[in-house]
């Protein structure tokens, strides 16, 4: 046993020596290992930096779905809206439709699952207008002769607005957006809300449309498709001219208005 213990006291003895030689003052060997330690450090916090700088956010739903509808162009998507396609052309001009096609865009222009929402899907003949003249005779000046070629105003997505506001008086228009078209038609799907129902008057997000200020807003392009035509989504001096309507503009600028002393 005092063997033992004699051998143990050698040990701890020489591991303090090697300990003190190592981290002493000046010595080769201590620069040496005080090097080492820190490239050991080093070495451990380096993967950490790379894992954080190359970790992504990682994608929603929604995310995947909007990415599908960027790549309009691929062979799923071209092959879906071909057979969608088909389908729409089986049903009337308006129909109402379970859910939404494009879940992801209805959630961003304010569409939610629940009561009170509905969805309804239009269908807009493409191209131009013609003006609604009895064959042809336009009565006036020959710079508004024109029969054909002629464009319309408004968006095709503005129009579809309408015809659905129209056939459905009792709901209000909330917004719209596109998801199809074919050499004849275009297709949009058109955000309705029942002003009416109290799941949408009693939320604090969506009653504002029940003022009976938000009528029909549709037919005065008070939606964001109407407020695309009618040249108010820019801002800055080169849009002061849309402010607050054209017209209005323009009789604000051709109106003499003088003081009179009284």
């Amino acid at each position: 046993m005092k063997a033992v213990g004699a051998a143990v006291v050698l040990l701890l003895e020489q591991g303090g020596a090697v300990l003190a030689a190592g981290g002493g003052g000046g010595g080769g060997g201590g620069t040496s290992l005080k090097k080492g330690g820190n490239m050991g450090r080093s070495a451990q916090r380096s993967p950490g930096r790379h894992r954080h700088r190359c970790r992504s956010d990682p994608m929603g739903a929604y995310k995947y779905v909007s990415e599908l509808w960027r790549k309009k162009q691929s062979d799923v998507m071209r092959f879906l809206q071909r057979v969608r396609c088909w389908e729409y052309r089986q049903h009337p001009s308006i129909v109402r439709v379970t859910h939404p096609t494009r879940p992801d865009k209805a959630r961003r222009l304010g569409y939610k699952a629940k009561q009170g929402y509905v969805v309804y899907r239009v269908r807009v003949r493409r191209g131009g207008r013609k003006r609604p003249v009895p064959k042809g005779i336009v009565y006036g000046k020959p710079t508004n002769q024109g029969v054909t070629q002629l464009k319309f105003q408004r968006s095709k997505r503005s129009v579809a607005e309408e015809r659905a506001g129209r056939k459905l008086g009792g709901l209000r228009v909330l917004n719209s957006y596109w998801i199809n078209e074919d050499s004849t038609y275009k297709y949009f799907e058109v955000i309705l809300v029942d002003v009416a129902h109290n799941a949408i008057r009693n939320d604090p997000r969506i009653n504002w449309l029940c003022n009976p200020v938000h009528k029909h807003r549709e037919l005065r392009g008070l939606t964001s498709a109407g407020k695309k035509y009618r040249g108010l989504r820019g801002r800055g001096h080169l849009h002061h001219k849309a402010r607050p309507s054209r017209r209005a503009n323009w009789k604000r600028n051709n109106t003499l208005s003088l003081r009179r002393y009284r």
